[in-house]
């Protein structure tokens, strides 16, 4: 539920009708606002708002662009910049040695957990997975872009399959490593 909650401005912005790419930014800007202000009053720390802080200020450029140039030849690569701006989010958090998937696994994690190396490197490798699916998904979807099939199904598809591997991959490996730390 935490990456849902994460990433819902991205899909709020990917489900609605392309047409309306400033609405879509706008609902979008609007959602994780919202996710901002609910997990602050619940008590969420900066780690754990990493990519939702970085969705608004992204989403607000994008509606400023999209509702003074609707024609934008932004528009036509919005998906691609999208994945873009995740892949710098996510890969910034690895530089500061802050890997954004660390303040989602604390939201269910003991406390006591949070220090050791092996949530720390756990945390470091889903977000390097999560970072490169980002970043070839922009590429990917760049290229649908200037080949003229920036709207298209195979894009959406190729929007879907960016978060889905990356997500398949997380439960995954935390099963994994939970099942090697059951084991010791």
């Amino acid at each position: 539920m935490s990456y849902l909650r994460t990433f819902l401005p991205w899909i709020v912005f990917a489900a609605l009708p392309s047409g309306s790419w400033q609405w879509a930014a706008l609902a979008a800007l609007v959602v994780a606002a919202a996710v901002i202000a609910q997990q602050i009053r619940a008590g969420a720390g900066f780690d754990a708002l990493i990519i939702e802080l970085g969705s608004a200020v992204f989403f607000a450029v994008l509606a400023v662009i999209a509702f003074a140039n609707p024609d934008s030849g932004v528009h036509d690569y919005s998906a691609a910049l999208s994945a873009g701006t995740l892949a710098v989010i996510a890969g910034v958090s690895l530089a500061i040695g802050k890997p954004f998937t660390s303040g989602i696994a604390k939201r269910t994690t003991p406390r006591e957990v949070w220090g050791l190396k092996p949530f720390i490197q756990t945390n470091v490798i889903i977000t390097a997975v999560w970072t490169a699916a980002f970043a070839v998904t922009a590429v990917v979807l760049a290229l649908v872009a200037h080949a003229g099939n920036a709207h298209s199904t195979l894009a959406t598809l190729i929007q879907v399959a960016g978060f889905a591997v990356p997500m398949i991959f997380t439960v995954r490996y935390v099963s994994h490593v939970q099942a090697k730390a059951g084991a010791r």
